[in-house]
């Protein structure tokens, strides 16, 4: 679009008809939908629905990641308004994506919230979409995959993180960002044998049976292979793909509530994320961005990278 053109298009968060395609705003006014997509609750005819889940009541260390929603739609206004690079088509092209919003909850009745985020991802489902949530701390996780077991049964998981999240926990109404994976297993919303956790660099015995490839594996058998290896393991299943940014090391990512060092690096990521096209990904997240411990909005701006991949990896195997 050219410049000129673009003035007749002002806050197209609001006023843009068509779902499909880009646009040219400055980055530096507006309304901050993600990837200056439209708000709306209308799902008729939507792929895609982005939804920010601004909640970090689970936290074990450093809190701040409700922020991080926020901070993620701002920074997706940096990238490119062309087409995300390394793919072989432009899913904003390709796929009908608005951004939902926030799903609402009552912070001050913390039990309520897991089955308020499920009932909201249930809603997008039922509508026919999928959804790709901004955390939020990554407990977050649990209650989506509850939605998502319902309609697709036990899922692969395929999760970029720098803890396993499997420590053990038999209280099914405990809210917790370090042990929502064992509960998932547990109750059979996953299945291990088809999970893989990536970017592993703290230690939990007990893997549950999920396929781990650490840090060091990702370093010494390089990004494309471990890709790979992943593709192996997650087949044709339906994937849920989630990635906590600690995934990436602190020099990448220091924006987040639990920095482990060794961890993969942001052209790692990318280069797994666009290798793994053509996997029967479901829906996905980006999680714990913790603006607060994110001086420069480096880990804010990792973040919305993630989420635009994630939205071309969805789309890769469809289009």
């Amino acid at each position: 679009m050219a410049l000129e053109d673009a003035k007749t298009h002002v806050d197209e968060a609001f006023t843009r008809s068509d779902l499909r395609g880009c646009r040219f705003e400055n980055t530096f006014g507006g309304a901050t939908s993600f990837l200056r997509r439209r708000y709306t609750k209308d799902l008729t005819g939507v792929d895609i629905a982005v939804t920010g889940v601004p909640f970090d009541q689970a936290v074990t260390n450093r809190p701040g990641t409700r922020l991080g929603p926020r901070a993620i739609r701002e920074a997706s206004a940096l990238q490119s308004p062309d087409a995300p690079y390394g793919w072989d088509f432009n899913v904003l092209d390709e796929c009908s994506i608005v951004d939902y919003g926030d799903v609402a909850f009552d912070y001050a009745k913390v039990s309520d919230f897991p089955e308020t985020l499920t009932a909201h991802i249930r809603g997008i489902l039922s509508a026919g979409a999928a959804s790709i949530a901004l955390g939020g701390d990554h407990y977050i996780t649990f209650p989506i995959l509850k939605a998502y077991a319902e309609k697709y049964g036990p899922l692969s998981l395929l999760q970029f993180d720098a803890h396993t999240d499997t420590w053990a926990d038999d209280d099914m109404d405990r809210i917790d960002h370090g042990t929502m994976f064992y509960k998932a297993v547990k109750l059979g919303l996953i299945d291990p044998a088809r999970s893989v956790q990536v970017g592993i660099r703290t230690t939990n015995e007990n893997t549950l049976g999920i396929n781990i490839i650490d840090a060091r594996e990702v370093h010494e058998r390089g990004a494309v292979e471990s890709a790979r290896k992943i593709k192996d393991i997650l087949g044709n299943h339906a994937t849920y793909v989630t990635f906590d940014i600690d995934a990436l090391d602190p020099a990448f990512a220091p924006g987040t509530g639990t920095p482990v060092w060794g961890g993969l690096s942001s052209g790692q990521a990318a280069i797994m994320l666009r290798d793994l096209a053509g996997i029967n990904m479901v829906g996905g997240d980006i999680v714990e961005v913790s603006p607060p411990f994110d001086t420069t909005g480096a880990t804010a701006i990792a973040g919305a990278h993630v989420a635009t991949e994630l939205l071309s990896l969805w789309a890769s195997g469809k289009v």
